[in-house]
Order: C-alpha cells, then structure tokens, then sequence
C-alpha cells in the first residue's frame, strides 16, 4: 500500500490555487496492539499482558463504567510548552489497555504536563500548565481548556456532578481555585490552614477535601469555604487523598512514600509503606483498590483494601 506524502512546498503549493489544507480532527488511541506484514491491525489477544507505558505519571483516576484507570502523563518536563502530555488507559490488574488514549495523535489536542485528575458525570478533568482542562469520557475528544489566572503551580483536583472544579495551588499564593462549568475562576481558599496543599477530594456530602505537602493535615471544607473539619494522618508531605462511600480517607505521602487510613474518631494508621514517590492516587471502587502512580519512577502501585 502506497502512502501520500504531503510536503510543506505541497501544502504551499495548495493554498496558491486556492485548495485549503486543514488540520485533523482529534482521534483517541486504540487499545494495544499492532499492524502485521498485510496492512491488518490485530488487536492484543487476552492472553497477553503488557506493562508499562507510563512517562512521569502524577496522578491517576478510575472509571467504573469501563473499568479502566487512567494515568495523567507528562511529557518531557521542558518550560511547558511541549505538547506531549498524554493519558493512558490501564487495566485493574495493572495491564495496559490502551499506551495512548489521548495523545495517540496531537492533532487538536493540547496537553502538555497534566498532574491532578478526576471523573465526573462523563467527563475527564485534569490540570495542566495554568488551565482546567476536560475531556468527554466516552470519546477522548477535548472539550474545554479553561484559564486559571494567578495559578503558579496546579496540582489537585476535584469535580462535582455539574461541572464546578476544584484545584490546588502548592506554590505561593497556596490556594483552592474554584472553577465553574463555564470556566469563571474564583479564591475558594487562601491561606493557613493550607500549608502546599496537593490532593483534593470530595466527600459523599458535598464537602471539598484537601491534603498538604508541607504537614500532615486532612482539611475538609464546606461549600461555602469554611473549614467544618481537621484530621491528621499518620505522616505528612501528602500527595494524593480518597474518600471512600463510608467516609474512610487514605492519604499517599510523596515525602515519605507511605499510604495512611484515617477513620472518624480514631487515630490515622499507616498501611503501606516503601513506594517511591508516592502521589496522587485514585480509588478502583469494582476491585476496591488503591492505585498509586510513582511520579519519575515511571510505574503505577497497586494496594488491595
């Protein structure tokens, strides 16, 4: 089989006779697998298992309909223009479904060092470089890249079922953003308690959750920005934070590569120990378990509950 080949003199040459050369239109990646010798594309059979993929992944969320985790990675950590963020999408037991879900292509994409993430009422939302940016959760197709003036260093994330955003700021000015459905952007939070806040979460009652790097609290605020409610865990620098649907908070420990489990009214545990790196993991809820991405060590920790 033949293949065009377009060159930039083509494409010149086009636009003079008035033949207009557009970009593509986004297209997700398909789940592993290769081309043989015929042209035909062969998809990986089950019995096969493929790990790895990852590049620096900060963060993780997991999606219950499909029964995927899927790991926010950043490209080559230049200045922030890169454009080679992507995010992969990984079995329950650590497999790789799909090395490039978005990104498999740049066309019509941006995404250049995406950190925190989460899932919410169909969609994909992860900060990346000073944007909110979402994604539809069926497609992979973009959908919004909002501004988040004044944000030095976005981390964490939460989402509400309408669309309303919550991000953390680690840098000075420490702060949660709070952004709408329609992208406008507000100081939700500023100052003590938040001390490098990282991950975020929300509770079963609405309440926005959030762990810092510079100690070891647990901050829950209400919706109206008031703080209702300080846990410890059991040791701080904390990177990522999940509720579960019993109120159970876990918290991952970039400083000290350490998972904690804080109950109400009894003192936090530690329950896992020794992962490099440890950073913002999300919660499996169908296998109930923890998957934790380990930053530059370029792999994802798996922690049955």
């Amino acid at each position: 089989m033949k293949r065009l080949v377009i060159s930039a003199s083509t494409t010149l040459f086009l636009s003079l006779l008035g033949v207009q050369a557009s970009a593509q239109d986004f297209v997700a990646g398909e789940p592993i697998g290769t081309v043989n010798e015929s042209g035909v594309r062969m998809q990986m059979s089950d019995n096969v298992k493929v790990y790895g993929s990852f590049h620096f992944s900060e963060s993780c969320t997991f999606d219950p309909q499909k029964n995927l985790v899927l790991a926010m990675n950043n490209g080559n950590r230049g200045d922030g223009t890169e454009n080679d963020g992507f995010v992969s999408l990984i079995n329950p037991d650590g497999s790789v479904h799909t090395p490039k879900w978005i990104g498999a292509t740049r066309d019509g994409l941006e995404l250049h060092h995406p950190l925190g993430s989460a899932v919410s009422n169909g969609v994909l939302y992860t900060v990346d470089v000073g944007y909110v940016r979402s994604f539809d959760l069926e497609s992979g197709q973009p959908l919004n890249a909002f501004p988040v003036e004044g944000g030095t260093l976005l981390n964490g994330i939460a989402a509400t079922a309408d669309g309303t955003v919550y991000a953390s700021n680690t840098r000075a000015p420490e702060r949660i953003y709070k952004v709408s459905p329609s992208g406008e952007t507000s100081i939700f939070a500023e100052g003590a308690p938040l001390a490098a806040p990282n991950g975020v979460a929300m509770d079963l009652d609405g309440n926005i959750v959030v762990v810092n790097v510079g100690d070891n609290a647990v901050i829950t605020y209400n919706p109206d920005g008031e703080v209702i409610n300080t846990e410890y865990s059991a040791e701080g620098g904390n990177d990522g934070i999940i509720v579960t649907e019993d109120g159970t908070k876990y918290t991952s420990s970039v400083r000290f590569g350490s998972v904690s489990k804080i109950v109400l009214g009894e003192d936090a545990e530690v329950i896992a120990t020794g992962i490099p790196s440890a950073a913002s993991m999300c919660y499996d809820s169908v296998q109930n378990q923890l998957v934790i991405p380990l930053n530059g060590n370029f792999a994802l920790a798996f922690i049955k509950l």
